[in-house]
């Protein structure tokens, strides 16, 4: 267990970190969903940059690898291009 106050603060400022984390990667996951769920295509196109600007700013937080997100952003826009 942490003895020194910098180690304690340390472990506070994680565990508020991984909080932040899991909502900004839970939040863009149900983004995700949603997208693939849609049928119309025009709200598909304006929904598709907020989504592309999630995983973006997850992958530039290391929350997930950067080829990661570059395969979720493709598929995503190869999805969007194929709605009717």
């Amino acid at each position: 267990m942490a003895n020194h106050q910098s180690a304690k603060k340390r472990m506070r400022q994680i565990a508020v970190q991984r909080l932040r984390n899991r909502f900004y990667k839970k939040s863009a996951r149900t983004a995700i969903k949603n997208l693939r769920a849609m049928t119309v295509k025009s709200e598909a196109e304006s929904f598709l940059p907020k989504v592309i600007s999630m995983v973006d700013r997850l992958a530039k937080k290391n929350n997930i690898h950067r080829n990661k997100a570059a395969n979720l952003k493709s598929s995503l826009m190869k999805h969007v291009g194929r709605l009717a």
